[in-house]
């Protein structure tokens, strides 16, 4: 049985023919079971994106992925970019702490 982090690479990476592709369980930084596949973090660098902001990005991929996040995946931190503006970063921010769904800061 595929794993849900290798159904995302597989569907990513026929959708968006990425230059660059990381998809990261963090679930184990968050208040799941052991071994939940709930939480990840995408960077995606593609030149699909040549013309959308942001928001169109992310949208395209929550289109790709619906059937993910319809059955069990929680959250996805999404860090979408287009060749040469990943050529500036190459890197991406740290994911916040997880206050456990129901603690407040």
């Amino acid at each position: 049985m595929a794993t849900t982090q290798s159904v995302i690479i597989k569907k990513l990476d026929g959708a968006f023919s990425p230059e660059h592709l990381e998809v990261i369980n963090e679930s184990a930084s968050h208040n799941v079971p052991e071994g939940s596949e709930s939480h990840f973090k995408v960077v995606l660098v593609s030149q699909n994106f040549e013309g959308q902001s942001a928001v169109k990005r992310h949208q395209s991929v929550y289109a790709v992925l619906a059937a993910e996040l319809q059955s069990g995946v929680h959250a996805l931190a999404l860090h979408t970019y287009l060749p040469n503006e990943w050529k500036k970063y190459q890197s991406v921010p740290n994911s916040p702490n997880c206050l456990g769904g129901s603690k407040k800061p």
